[in-house]
């Protein structure tokens, strides 16, 4: 479960840490962006537009609700990238590893 993932606190850095939503998604669409996905053979799509992912992040994280994002890449590598919220919805019993300042 990736409200867990603030149990591990070697994984914390001030640079993955956002107090705004705008910051958290920028590094999605970023990373996205480096690692795009794969298409199929046939030429249909296997992934759901950024745009539509965007959207959905922008409407779950302030929520508390983690976003994962998960693909192959054109090297047929599988690429994961989540943000996962503090407090979160799913784990609010969980403390923040890196509370905002």
């Amino acid at each position: 479960m990736t409200g867990h993932w603030l149990l591990r606190r070697d994984q914390t850095a001030v640079e993955r840490t956002w107090t705004r939503v705008v910051g958290a998604v920028t590094w999605l669409k970023s990373a996205y962006e480096a690692n795009p996905p794969a298409d199929r053979d046939d030429g249909g799509r296997a992934h759901i537009a950024l745009e539509d992912k965007i959207s959905y992040a922008m409407d779950a994280l302030p929520r508390g609700v983690d976003v994962c994002w998960v693909h192959y890449t054109k090297s047929q590598s599988l690429i994961s990238f989540s943000v996962v919220c503090c407090l979160n919805h799913h784990h609010p019993g969980l403390p923040c590893p890196l509370p905002p300042a």
